[in-house]
């Protein structure tokens, strides 16, 4: 099923599932989510993308407090050069935990109209 918000301009642009886990443990005894979130790129490439990058640097990066995770950076970089037709992960809250990075890449999103979910892509693409 092709979903009415995703359109041609968004396929025409690369599409970026963003896989995270909060820590190290998680990472080694948790594998059925990291199976998961990995698997998002199947329901993209059935959405019409051909072009999918996995960014999975922050594996093992909680996104609580000041950490650094050079791997979300990137894909807001990428976002706001206008170079993503739209941002996945299995779960939002694997983007940010905390508003003012959340905000900013919902607001980078809608600037260069980027699609951007958590859970089901089409639900909140735009």
């Amino acid at each position: 099923m092709i979903c009415d918000k995703v359109r041609p301009h968004h396929l025409a642009r690369k599409a970026i599932l963003y896989v995270r886990q909060s820590s190290t443990h998680q990472v080694l005894h948790n594998r059925e989510s990291s199976a998961l979130q990995y698997a998002m790129q199947d329901r993209l490439t059935a959405l019409g993308w051909s072009e999918i990058e996995v960014i999975d640097d922050d594996l093992g990066r909680s996104a609580a407090g000041g950490v650094q995770r050079a791997g979300f950076e990137r894909m807001v970089a990428e976002v706001c050069l206008g170079k993503v037709g739209a941002v996945c992960a299995r779960e939002v809250s694997h983007f940010a935990r905390n508003s003012r990075d959340w905000q900013q890449l919902i607001e980078m999103c809608r600037v260069v109209d980027t699609g951007r979910s958590g859970n089901h892509l089409c639900a909140e693409a735009r």
